[in-house]
C-alpha cells in the first residue's frame, strides 16, 4: 500500500489519520495473506502503541481515531458506542437520491460467524442528503443515459455496513460496492472513470475531546482517486478539505441532522 498515512491531528492523548482505501485496519481471521494493516503503519509512524477505537470498512477511506493510551481508548469508545460522535461520510451512488431522508431498515449482524437469518435485526438509522447529481450519455445498463449522485450520509447507529446496505435497500448503491452494488455500474466506474474503488468516504468527525474542555471536529480530504472523479462529475464545489477546530465542549451527544425532522 503505497499511500502516505496523512495525520489530521495529534496531540498527547489520541490521533486522528486518513485511512487509505483497501488497508485493513488491523489483523483478522480474514486477513490471511496479508501483511500490511492501518493499526501496524500508524504505530511505525508514531514510534509508540496505538489504540484503535471505532472501525471502517476495508474499501472505505477517510478519518479514524485511534487513542494512545487504553484508558482514553475506553473513554472514546464509550463515546462512539454511546452515539456521541457525529460522523459524516460522502458516497456516490447510482440513481437520483432522495434529497433527503431518514433511512430506518433493521439490520442483522454481519459478521461471519454463523447464518445472518439466525441474528436478532437490530435498529439502523442513517440520514441521507444530497449533494448533487449528473446524468451521462452512456448506456450502462438498459437506459441510454446513466444518473448518479454524491450522497452526504451521516450514520446514527454503527451497524456493520450500515451506510452501504441502507443505500442499497433504499435502491441507490454505491458504485464500486462488489457485495450490495451492481457489477456494470462498477465496471463502468472502473474502467471508464479510473475509479475502481467502493466510492465511500468518512470525511467528517466531531465529539467531546476524551480529556481536555474542547469539541473536536475533524474535516478529510478524499483521496486522489475520489477527489478525481468529483472534478471529473463537476462536483468540485463539495470536495471537504483537511481541517481541524476546536469548539467549546457540549454534554449533548450526536445531534439530529439539521435537514431531517425527527
Amino acid at each position: 500500500m503505497a499511500d502516505e498515512l496523512r495525520l489530521l491531528h495529534r496531540d498527547e492523548h489520541l490521533v486522528v489519520v486518513h485511512k487509505p482505501a483497501g488497508l485493513l485496519v488491523h489483523r483478522t481471521a480474514l486477513a490471511r495473506g496479508e501483511r500490511e494493516f492501518l493499526l501496524q503503519r500508524l504505530r511505525d509512524r508514531l514510534g509508540r502503541r496505538v489504540y484503535p477505537v471505532h472501525r471502517l470498512d476495508r474499501p472505505t477511506s477517510g478519518a479514524m481515531v485511534f487513542a494512545l493510551s487504553p484508558e482514553v481508548a475506553a473513554r472514546l469508545a464509550e463515546a462512539f458506542a454511546g452515539r456521541e460522535v457525529a460522523k459524516r461520510y460522502l458516497a456516490v451512488v447510482r440513481g437520483i437520491g432522495p434529497a433527503a431522508e431518514r433511512l430506518a431498515y433493521p439490520l442483522r449482524e454481519e459478521d461471519g460467524r454463523r447464518p445472518k437469518a439466525e441474528m436478532p435485526a437490530q435498529e439502523a438509522l442513517t440520514d441521507i442528503r444530497r449533494l448533487d447529481s449528473v446524468e451521462l450519455p452512456v448506456q450502462v445498463d438498459r437506459y441510454p443515459r446513466s444518473r448518479y449522485s454524491l450522497m452526504e450520509a451521516r450514520p446514527l447507529t454503527g451497524r456493520r455496513h450500515q451506510i452501504r446496505r441502507h443505500l442499497s435497500r433504499r435502491g441507490y448503491p454505491i458504485i464500486g460496492d462488489a457485495k450490495h452494488g451492481k457489477g456494470n455500474h462498477n465496471r463502468f466506474f472502473a474502467e471508464r472513470l479510473d475509479a475502481p474503488r467502493l466510492l465511500l468516504a468518512a470525511v467528517g468527525l466531531a465529539f467531546d475531546h476524551p480529556v481536555e474542555a474542547y469539541r473536536l471536529e475533524i474535516e478529510c480530504a478524499l483521496d486522489a482517486t475520489m477527489a478525481a472523479l468529483l472534478e471529473r462529475l463537476g462536483w468540485a464545489g463539495h470536495l471537504p478539505l483537511d481541517a481541524v477546530r476546536q469548539e467549546p465542549a457540549t454534554a449533548a451527544s450526536i445531534p439530529h441532522s439539521p435537514f431531517v425532522t425527527p
